[in-house]
């Protein structure tokens, strides 16, 4: 009887394993790419990932974001609260059309860093006499925020024809 506990034991324990191993294992959904940057022997590792957008009501500027991504078993989980450290990169790629008005602070991306209160945001703003987009990346709190931003500029010019 006592064998019997035993094995059942640890059969339930090899499935909680390998359950665990399928959870934290997967790949990230949306992300261009990652890199580890701290080895976790429970659940995923810290890493960074980035991630590609397109402005949406501008054609013709991709953006690029990268941010830390806590691991370990509360990452995998996704009740840790990632840092604020991110960076933007945003470049013209073809002809710029603004589709409908763009009002400066308006958000063009946004994603959780914490269960309830963090997020990162990317806001843009249009410097009229300089005609550039400016796009800045920041994360947010319910009651305080972070002063740690990155920014990224793509002047609007004429795109060649093909």
């Amino acid at each position: 009887m006592k064998r019997i506990g035993i094995i059942l034991g640890g059969g339930v324990l090899l499935v909680i394993v390998l359950f665990g191993w399928w959870i934290f294992s997967r790949p990230e959904r949306g992300a261009t790419g990652s890199v580890s940057t701290h080895f976790r022997l429970l659940g995923p590792n810290d890493k960074i990932v980035i991630d590609g957008f397109d402005d949406p009501k501008v054609q013709g500027v991709a953006c690029h974001i990268s941010r830390a991504q806590t691991g370990w078993v509360k990452g995998g989980l996704g009740v840790a609260e990632d840092t604020s450290d991110a960076s933007i990169a945003c470049r013209q790629v073809g002809p710029i059309k603004i589709v409908g008005e763009i009002k400066d602070g308006e958000r063009v991306f946004d994603e959780r860093r914490s269960l309830v209160f963090k997020k990162l945001q990317v806001v843009r703003f249009f410097d009229r006499e300089r005609n550039v987009l400016v796009y800045v990346a920041y994360s947010d709190r319910v009651i305080e925020g972070s002063p740690k931003n990155s920014i990224s500029t793509v002047p609007i010019m004429g795109w060649p024809a093909p």
